[in-house]
């Protein structure tokens, strides 16, 4: 399928880089400079020029394509981009916005721009936060077969129970698959055998109580398990990150600086606590007990505030700090200096993007370590190298690096193990190396 994607920012060239070696991809973009890189850096045709320019459009093969993804970080651009395939094509039409109420009216206008699919660069990144403050230790959550199935990145520290345990001793949990470990940049797929160390990025896949337990065994002794949420900056990841606290019945607090922001998502969100201050004041953190927080989450504008303010926090006492980034490159320094995760928006929504170039494949797709392994959700189809066979005849045929986690079946959820038959209709959620990954989608 020919692919064009228009804007070679950070989220444009994560899903060429993607899609380069299913597809026939070409990426429009009207710097020069970003360009030449395309053409020597990816298999991809790289083409100058303005992606709401038909002449453009029709450079990139409009007529042929099959799928527009618009994502450069102007969200009027992106709707244009859209607007004008739908002219020339009958492509289904991806658009990237940043703006919530955009997202609304197209929900609420069907086809409204020309839009088949939009990502909301800000709520996208706010449900990611969402989902990794409600769990302990977790590094990233992600949910499968309609919520039956959850997959979770945890770091092991020097105190958890199950460091320098085997798998096999430390799987002590029904309905729970130990999938893979991230280790000194390194991904591996574990056995039985696997020693789990201090420092280790583990995931697993299991029924949502059974992650719940693990995590609530590994976090540390001297943490009391509460869920007071302290969220610094009223941008809009902020905003719809208390927003999503408050819907579930929690009561946050937002730390605001400007008057009117402030009084605006006050009036917003009436069952949240909103201080309008300055959150890189350390004495006015102490003096509103901020070490008390369970989570900081911080969401202000820039990384390097982020970074601070998660800093503070983290010198105050608190448990766990999330910082927003926008820069993926500074991930691994905020981690380093001991800021527990770091969310980039143009991850995040890539990543949410991505799903729709599997649609011959996959139900859902998670990418973990900037893409160095996913986690995906498929359905057996009746010819599916897993239908009618037990687990353990299947994976000799699959290529090494892939683990299957879990599986759902009519609504209940089976655990699998090397006895299992995989029957036709049954929803599989796979770890995937992600240099394999082509070839696993190529044999099931």
């Amino acid at each position: 399928m020919r692919v064009i994607v228009v804007g070679a920012g950070e989220v444009g060239r994560t899903i060429a880089a993607n899609l380069e070696d299913s597809h026939d991809v070409v990426v429009v973009d009207q710097d020069s400079g970003v360009v030449e890189d395309l053409t020597y850096s990816l298999d991809v045709l790289a083409i100058e020029g303005d992606g709401t320019d038909i002449e453009t459009l029709e450079e990139a093969g409009i007529e042929s394509a099959g799928l527009v993804i618009a994502c450069t970080d102007d969200d009027e651009t992106n709707l244009v981009v859209c607007g004008a395939a739908k002219t020339r094509s009958d492509a289904f039409t991806i658009a990237r916005v940043k703006r919530r109420t955009l997202l609304e009216t197209w929900q609420g206008s069907q086809g409204a721009f020309g839009v088949d699919f939009m990502a909301c660069t800000d709520l996208l990144t706010a449900q990611a936060i969402f989902r990794i403050s409600g769990l302990e230790a977790a590094q990233d959550v992600e949910m499968f077969a309609g919520g039956l199935v959850r997959m979770a990145e945890f770091d092991i520290g020097p105190k958890s129970p199950v460091a320098g345990l085997s798998v096999r001793e430390a799987d002590q949990y029904d309905s729970l698959t130990f999938a893979g470990i991230f280790r000194d940049g390194e991904m591996m797929v574990v056995t039985g055998d696997t020693m789990i160390r201090a420092g280790d990025k583990i995931v697993v896949i299991g029924s949502p109580d059974s992650v719940r337990g693990f995590a609530a065994d590994i976090v540390t002794a001297e943490s009391n398990g509460s869920k007071e949420v302290v969220i610094v900056g009223a941008s809009e990841i902020g905003f719809q990150v208390a927003r999503l606290f408050e819907e579930q019945g929690h009561r946050s607090r937002l730390i605001e600086q400007d008057p009117d922001r402030a009084r605006e998502v006050a009036e917003k969100l009436p069952n949240t606590m909103v201080m309008e201050s300055d959150a890189t004041d350390a004495e006015f953190l102490a003096r509103e007990h901020v070490d008390k927080a369970d989570i900081v989450i911080a969401a202000l504008d820039s990384d390097e505030k982020n970074l601070l303010v998660s800093l503070l926090a983290r010198r105050l006492g608190v448990d766990r700090t999330v910082a927003v980034i926008e820069h993926p490159e500074y991930a691994d320094v905020f981690e380093t200096v001991g800021i527990d995760v770091a969310v980039n928006p143009r991850e995040e929504t890539a990543e949410d993007i991505i799903r729709f170039t599997r649609a011959d494949h996959t139900e859902k797709v998670a990418m973990l370590e900037h893409d160095r392994a996913e986690v995906i959700e498929i359905e057996a189809g009746v010819d599916s190298i897993l239908t009618n066979r037990q687990i353990a005849d299947t994976t000799s045929d699959l290529p090494d690096g892939v683990v299957i986690g879990a599986i759902s079946r009519g609504g209940e959820l089976v655990t699998p193990r090397g006895t299992t038959v995989v029957e036709p209709g049954d929803h599989v959620v796979l770890f995937v190396d992600a240099r394999v990954l082509d070839d696993v989608l190529d044999v099931l």
